[in-house]
């Protein structure tokens, strides 16, 4: 059988399945009518977490239009992935068991790229009925600049020429929000759903840059910047599920299930997807209370609405200790010890005690508590549940890339809040500077058994290796060496040697660079 709106007809045919328990096609029609919702970022979070949140919506009798879905960026998704499937994707739930559970969600009403169907977008761009436009475009898709930190030409040729003609997405998006202010006026709610930090202020910084440019020049009037200024909102949001590449299990699954055409593919711009979207059950999404077109009912399928600090008091629970640093130290030491999967190593005694105990006694004490999700119950989510769970193939390579970016507000914020506090000193911890003390070592590139692996990508390891040159494992630890890194507040919040942290972590350094099997002996010595 293909996945089909013919084929979904036959219940019987799709046992095991959730089907719609609603006509996509009236849905469809519905939404061509009366838009109410258009996502740009057609990849996989979005087909089986936002477009999941509307079927569920739909099923409530909550809406009844479903999402305009756009592409930007990789065409071929929309063209392989979307239009062949008649805009419905199967979504796969990959339990901590081992159950899958399945579902086909047919909420996209259409799908739309902007290479071909930039006209139809603008038109939607301009209904009244129109409230929110959201994004998973990653956080590089809200960026006007390279690497150097210069605009990009087609970005400099948009801020010169004006709204007609765009050629950056950006721009493109500026000039779509103006063609809006001049068909009805109505304001709008463009709703960053990516996984990065103050998401809602990258994407206003972009347009409103761009905005500025177009003024500054004289290519729109000050009525067209106040609208974007006044009339288009950019809330806040904290998403966060774990949603790997297409896994074989699912693959080999649906297959038997007797499904056809739904292998995985990769496009020519190296995305990895496949007419099906596999993740974990665990999911958070909380947005900013800032709708002024009106919203859907999201608060009835689990989204949590709410302000703007709430969302940064999540974004910090989750970052500054329920997740992200766990995953830090699993990848510095996995890397180290010889692990290719975060699930695995939640089997290893001494990396599992590790988190644990840094998590729960270190960093929990000071733990920014939202209101909305308890940070208690969310840290033990992670520790039994998402990161045990053999389907989520995420690897502590992946995970080690860019560290020394992540250090300081993954253990920095927490070390500054024992600085701050009146019962505490920075000197008590133990455990969050053996992470610190891993990540010099996992530098050196040689694993415990004194073979070398390759260091994930990282914007300072060039320096950081000049720093520690002549280093080696079984041999002598210069500490003095080690203060240009150790004294630097920008890898790590706070001078360590200042709030009395940079001798423990030199001690730990040098067990760990003792010989052949010390990080193994040095784990076992200290996080039990």
């Amino acid at each position: 059988m293909k996945l089909s709106y013919q084929s979904i007809q036959n219940q019987e045919a799709w046992k095991g399945y959730h089907l719609p328990a609603y006509d996509p096609a009236e849905i469809a029609e519905n939404t061509r009518r009366n838009p109410q919702w258009l996502h740009f970022g057609s990849g996989n979070i979005f087909r089986i977490f936002p477009a999941a949140l509307c079927q569920k919506l739909i099923e409530q009798g909550k809406m009844d239009t479903g999402i305009v879905c756009c592409e930007g960026y990789d065409d071929e998704i929309i063209t392989r992935c979307f239009r062949p499937y008649d805009n419905l994707t199967i979504g796969v739930t990959l339990n901590a068991d081992g159950r899958l559970d399945k579902e086909v969600i047919g909420s996209m009403a259409d799908s739309l790229t902007m290479l071909y169907d930039a006209e139809k977008i603008a038109q939607i761009f301009k209904q009244p009925s129109l409230q929110m436009v959201s994004f998973t475009i990653t956080e590089k898709g809200y960026s006007l600049r390279n690497a150097k930190q210069e605009l990009v030409p087609t970005v400099v040729e948009d801020m010169e020429n004006g709204p007609e003609g765009c050629k950056s997405f950006m721009a493109q998006l500026a000039a779509m929000c103006l063609g809006r202010k001049q068909a009805c006026g109505k304001p709008l709610a463009l709703v960053s759903m990516d996984n990065c930090s103050h998401n809602g202020e990258k994407l206003q910084m972009a347009v409103m840059e761009i905005a500025r440019a177009w003024l500054d020049n004289g290519k729109i009037s000050p009525e067209d910047y106040a609208y974007l200024e006044n009339d288009v909102a950019f809330p806040w949001s904290m998403i966060d599920k774990i949603t790997p590449r297409p896994h074989p299990v699912v693959e080999q699954q649906l297959i038997a299930d007797g499904l056809e055409d739904i292998s995985p593919f990769v496009t020519t711009k190296h995305t990895y997807t496949a007419p099906f979207v596999n993740a974990e059950k665990s999911q958070y999404l909380v947005i900013e209370d800032w709708f002024p077109n009106g919203r859907p009912a999201l608060e009835d399928a689990g989204v949590i609405i709410t302000s703007r600090d709430t969302v940064n008091k999540v974004e910090k629970m989750k970052v500054c200790t329920c997740l992200n640093p766990l995953h830090t130290c699993l990848a510095v030491y996995g890397c180290i010890l010889g692990y290719t999967s975060i699930a695995e190593e939640m089997k290893d005694e001494e990396l599992c005690a590790f988190i644990t105990r840094m998590s729960r006694e270190e960093g929990m004490p000071f733990v920014v508590d939202p209101g909305v999700i308890d940070p208690q119950q969310f840290l033990d989510e992670v520790l039994t549940a998402r990161f045990p769970n053999p389907f989520m193939p995420d690897t502590p390579q992946r995970i080690a890339t860019d560290t020394s970016q992540k250090l300081s507000i993954r253990f920095g914020e927490t070390i500054k809040a024992y600085i701050a506090s009146a019962d505490h000193e920075a000197s008590e911890l133990k455990l969050i500077p053996l992470v610190l003390a891993g990540w010099l070592r996992y530098l050196i590139g040689v694993d415990d058994e004194g073979n070398a692996f390759d260091i994930s990508p990282d914007p300072l390891l060039p320096a950081m290796q000049e720093k520690l040159a002549g280093m080696e494992l079984g041999g002598p630890v210069d500490a003095e060496q080690l203060r240009p890194i150790l004294s630097d507040a920008s890898i790590f919040a706070v001078d360590l040697y200042a709030c009395g942290l940079a001798d423990t972590v030199i001690g730990y350094f040098a067990e760990l660079m003792a010989g052949k099997g010390a990080v193994r002996a040095t784990l076992k010595k200290y996080v039990h």
